[in-house]
């Protein structure tokens, strides 16, 4: 009997480990684009679900399941204080929140910057999920005129300026 419960104590470990191992790169990614339609700017962030749901839980001090109630709150609130975007003149540009979606693998964020079109020399603060991964990477993929510009933020290198 001790035998057995020895066996499945190390298959645990063993699963345990290799789950751990699967997700060793922790990454998140947002697009911003001007909608011309509509005169705004538009922000997609996409990060991992498991990611998110950890640090909303930790946050919150009980288990946070993204498909309940008042959990999208909870999301808004963290990344309303972890990604900001301020004008050429430093001024902090407000986000308007349009929702989240959230399955097994990713959480979708969405908002805008109602009737601005951001430009080079406008800020982005990018500190999503550096407070609880330190090898987090978030690439910003931004697009005002011309090209797509890619930034990337970690913990060093949390505030960048467009070009």
């Amino acid at each position: 009997m001790l035998r057995s419960v020895i066996r499945c104590g190390a298959a645990v470990l063993v699963f345990s480990s290799a789950a751990a191992g699967a997700h060793n790169y922790h990454m998140g990614i947002a697009d911003i684009s001007y909608n011309e339609r509509t005169g705004s700017t538009e922000i997609v962030h996409t990060y991992t679900a498991h990611d998110v749901t950890t640090l909303l839980t930790r946050q919150a001090g009980r288990v946070v399941d993204l498909g309940q109630p008042g959990s999208e709150a909870l999301l808004r609130k963290y990344a309303e204080k972890q990604f900001t975007v301020s004008g050429r003149k430093g001024e902090r540009l407000p986000l308007a929140w349009i929702g989240m979606k959230a399955d097994a693998d990713s959480v979708v964020i969405f908002q805008e910057i109602t009737r601005t079109r951001l430009g080079a020399g406008s800020r982005i603060h990018n500190a999503v999920l550096t407070d609880l991964i330190p090898t987090q990477k978030n690439t910003v993929n931004v697009q005002v005129d011309g090209p797509v510009k890619t930034l990337i933020f970690d913990q060093g290198s949390l505030d960048q300026v467009i070009p």
